[in-house]
């Protein structure tokens, strides 16, 4: 058993109530998720933080307000989940992570048997890689006291159809439970680099 943990797009834009895209809530869940980090790292289990990432123009800002622009307070991670060593900060473009042509790779590389998932927004983000993840044939757990939504109908209607589909949803304390006597080696790579880029323009 080796989980991957995934920490999605947890920034100041959307957890803090000032940020450009702000989901009602989300900094309450921000202790959760940097304690996640922490036990994911001090397990030696993969962590994958995604960040969004964008320039002042990009083609997202059409559906989206403009958001994670580089360079700004915005796009940055609240300090609470930012672990350093054993983090792997994977940057995006785009709300699905698997258009990132270097994600899936990166997955490979682990190996993980089970991925666990968490961030903003449920509906949204964490939704698309949830469902990626669930085409792997891999279990994917969702932590439901680590997630906020946009819409709380919204994302209480995703999780049910994440369950229904083969998913799990769980607590951090359940989280803790089943993985607190689990011990997984860094890989060696970790030495090397903690930052990912999704594409070749370094920006994705």
């Amino acid at each position: 058993m080796k989980p991957l943990f995934l920490d999605i797009d947890t920034q100041n834009d959307f957890m803090l109530p000032a940020g450009a895209l702000y989901a009602g809530g989300a900094e309450r869940v921000i202790l959760a998720v940097g304690a996640l980090n922490r036990f994911a790292v001090e397990r030696g289990f993969p962590l994958v933080s995604t960040a969004c990432l964008h320039l002042e123009n990009d083609a997202e800002f059409r559906e989206w307000a403009p958001h994670c622009v580089v360079g700004t307070v915005g796009q940055l991670k609240p300090a609470a989940t930012l672990v350093g060593h054993g983090q792997i900060l994977f940057t995006k473009q785009h709300t699905d992570v698997f258009r990132s042509a270097s994600f899936l790779p990166l997955l490979q590389e682990h190996a993980a048997t089970e991925y666990v998932v968490y961030g903003v927004v449920t509906e949204v983000c964490v939704q698309l890689a949830a469902e990626g993840l669930l085409a792997t044939g891999k279990q994917v757990t969702i932590v439901s006291d680590a997630v906020c939504a946009l819409s709380e109908e919204a994302g209480e209607k995703f999780l049910q159809q994440f369950v229904r589909a083969g998913g799990v949803v769980a607590t951090s304390s359940e989280i803790r439970v089943r993985f607190q006597n689990l011990l997984v080696g860094f890989h060696l790579e970790h030495e090397h680099s903690n930052e990912r880029c999704g594409d070749s323009e370094g920006r994705n």
